[in-house]
């Protein structure tokens, strides 16, 4: 579902139903080749999903990775089919490594479904046009296609029409598994918390008050302090590329650091709220902190420009543009200032902001 007018489709359903999880839900037996994944999803393998008799050539050699490719038009995607995985990405690339790490766990995944029966279905909804689209579990998805056929059917957990709310359940099934990458459960996160904010905004349309953090949480269905966690660590894209980029670091590590960059930032440079180009300055060193790389560079770059102390009103303003401050009696001996020195210009004109808010 496209996010455009989310909110208006939120407005919609609360004036219809009181909530925006009006749909409905039962279990259906659905033929594998009538489902899709979510090319949107975090967890998403970009993938072409072939038939069993294609996947039979192959695996007798009947069949080659360049005919398949041809024939499915698989370049940079993952081929899958009966009792086959063929990884069309460049050899040796990030995208490679990735999808390579990917299929070995849906392989896995596979041994078990082909053993006993799947407890948790799949859930999917309609797409209007005979076809389904997966809301979660990609990864079982794809591992009963491995073990069955495109051309079998499966049990399914079916909506009824598209969930409103499908980030949000996305990351409700992807926060709770540990065997899932950090990044992908960040990605997810930013997408349910721009959902919910969407939410938020039609509720106060209507009248109603906006969610609160720990109602948000609570849609998530995470706690508190997981929400703390996530929220911090989905500030700086550095954060979620370097998971992406095989970082190991527990979060909880990763967000002691991106707090402590913030609180050095925010004291060198006098901020309490940071624009566009500190949050960049900011993301730079969390990346070099968090990557072990030599961080001065990143710092100093930080220290180049000149951010005074707030200035609390339009008069304050005027008396520095009409004053000559260094005949004021601020305290400040303007012939001992080191003008080289940053740090000792910019308590000067602190001293000069306080001494005028004063008098």
């Amino acid at each position: 579902m496209p996010k455009f007018g989310l909110k208006d489709q939120f407005v919609t359903s609360l004036r219809q139903h009181q909530t925006v999880e009006a749909e409905q839900v039962n279990y259906q037996a659905i033929f594998l080749s009538s489902v899709q994944p979510d090319p949107d999803n975090a967890r998403f393998l970009p993938s072409v999903q072939i038939s069993d008799e294609h996947a039979k050539q192959f695996t007798a050699r009947k069949l080659s990775k360049r005919q398949l490719v041809e024939l499915y038009q698989a370049e940079d995607k993952v081929i899958v089919g009966l009792d086959c995985f063929v990884n069309c990405f460049p050899k040796g690339s990030d995208n490679f490594n990735k999808a390579k790490e990917t299929i070995e766990s849906i392989v896995e995944l596979s041994k078990h479904i082909a053993m006993s029966e799947l407890i948790h279905a799949p859930s999917i909804y309609p797409l209007g046009t005979g076809e389904y689209q997966i809301l979660t579990g990609h990864r079982r998805f794809f591992a009963m296609i491995y073990t069955f056929g495109s051309s079998a059917a499966a049990q399914f957990k079916v909506y009824d029409r598209p969930p409103l709310l499908k980030s949000t359940k996305q990351f409700q099934e992807n926060a709770s598994r540990v065997d899932l990458p950090q990044y992908g459960k960040l990605n997810a996160f930013v997408s349910a918390q721009w959902e919910l904010e969407e939410l938020s905004h039609a509720r106060m349309q209507l009248g109603h008050k906006k969610l609160t953090i720990r109602e948000s949480a609570s849609l998530m269905g995470i706690s508190m302090g997981a929400y703390d966690n996530y929220n911090v660590l989905s500030r700086y894209p550095c954060v979620s590329e370097l998971y992406e980029s095989g970082m190991a670091m527990p979060l909880t590590q990763a967000k002691k650091v991106v707090l402590s960059v913030e609180s050095e930032f925010a004291r060198k440079n006098n901020r309490q709220v940071f624009n566009v180009r500190d949050k960049k300055t900011i993301n730079e060193t969390i990346k070099a902190r968090l990557t072990g790389n030599n961080v001065r560079k990143v710092e100093r770059k930080a220290r180049t420009d000149f951010q005074f102390k707030a200035v609390s009103n339009s008069q304050l303003v005027k008396k520095l543009l009409e004053t000559n401050i260094l005949e004021l009696d601020t305290g400040v001996d303007w012939e001992k200032v080191d003008w080289q020195d940053r740090e000792a210009v910019l308590k000067a004109m602190s001293q000069v902001v306080d001494y005028l808010e004063t008098h």
